[in-house]
């Protein structure tokens, strides 16, 4: 970045903030943010739409409305409150990092962004957003949102997914950050922006932007070019056999490996193919397991970050309960166990 670029971006704080004073929506994290609020909303919003958030944000709160009550939660407990936002790492992280809170700060998070980075799951643009929105430091929060902001208004064309550009966009933004109320408006103000004015995968509302005078894409009508993205690679598919199986009123589920997706959470038995219904039967038998019925309950897709799942279902009935799998009632499973989203086309079958 340039002292042009500087310029330009030092210039468009004012703007900005009085635009956000008056046009924020009201959203429960907003309200009366706190390091600790802050940091349970950011977590969350991370991969996940804001609407989508709110009834999990209040629940979550509720139950565990500090540190202390968060660091001491059972691990069983915590996924089941996550259950449906997934990436369950992230759940698990809070915890590990509310421990560490409640074992090196006495239980406060700390209030600087380098001290925040040292947590487990917070990285750079949680650390900023903590840290400008709850403490006023002058740290930005640099996410896909501002960064589109930022390269409509520089008219920049850099790789948005490049940690090189990520990088130059924070350390520009860094010195010429606000501190105190306005670094908290600042941080708000680009992130409402960006969800709401200059969106993602559509025409920019530019007509809206409190901005556009000084955007130089939107001066030169270039402002859907931007930002420019390297090609992704293409995910991995993966085809699964998805079983319900059951015996009388119990279904079975089990433990996922402790590492790789979705490390150690409860899921439907699952076989590796697409398997027909001959095959599911002969390869059941062969596992030991009593079959009394089988029916096809259809296909299925997931998508993860790097990976496809195709998945097809089966209803297995049982006439006894095979001690490879643990068996709870439907009622059990929907109070007590948190199953990933992914399964969700075949628990709610349940």
């Amino acid at each position: 970045m340039n002292e042009n670029d500087l310029s330009l971006l030092r210039v468009c704080v004012s703007p900005l903030t009085d635009w956000y004073a008056v046009n924020r929506r009201e959203l429960p994290w907003r309200g009366d943010p706190s390091p600790y609020t802050v940091w349970i909303s950011e977590i969350m919003l991370q991969q996940t739409r804001i609407e989508a958030v709110i009834p999990y944000y209040l629940r979550f709160l509720r139950e565990l409305p500090d540190v202390a009550a968060l660091a001491a939660c059972d691990e069983e407990r915590l996924l089941k409150l996550w259950e449906g936002l997934g990436y369950y790492s992230r759940a698990r992280n809070l915890k590990k990092a509310a421990e560490k809170v409640m074992a090196d700060y006495g239980g406060e998070l700390p209030r600087t962004a380098a001290e925040l980075r040292t947590l487990p799951g917070i990285g750079d643009y949680t650390a900023g957003a903590i840290a400008s929105i709850a403490c006023g430091e002058g740290e930005p929060a640099v996410d896909g949102n501002v960064l589109r902001v930022v390269m409509r208004l520089l008219a920049c064309g850099d790789d948005v997914l490049s940690q090189k550009t990520k990088a130059a966009v924070s350390e520009a933004l860094r010195q010429i950050y606000p501190r105190g109320e306005a670094a908290a408006l600042l941080t708000e103000g680009l992130m409402e922006l960006g969800e709401t004015v200059c969106i993602p995968n559509a025409e920019p509302r530019c007509l809206l932007c409190p901005l556009r005078e000084h955007c130089r894409a939107a001066q030169s009508g270039t402002a859907a070019l931007y930002p420019v993205r390297s090609a992704k690679k293409q995910r991995r598919i993966e085809a699964r056999t998805v079983l319900l199986l059951h015996c009388g009123e119990r279904y079975a589920i089990e433990k996922r490996p402790g590492k790789g997706l979705l490390a150690g959470l409860w899921q439907l038995p699952n076989r590796d193919g697409a398997l027909g219904e001959d095959e599911l039967r002969q390869l059941l038998t062969s596992e030991g397991l009593s079959l009394l019925d089988i029916e096809p309950l259809g296909e299925a897709k997931h998508i993860f970050t790097h990976v496809e799942w195709h998945m097809l279902g089966y209803r297995v009935a049982l006439s006894k309960a095979s001690p490879s799998y643990v068996w709870k009632t439907a009622a059990e499973l929907e109070r007590d166990f948190a199953i990933p989203t992914a399964f969700r086309a075949y628990t709610k079958l349940l």
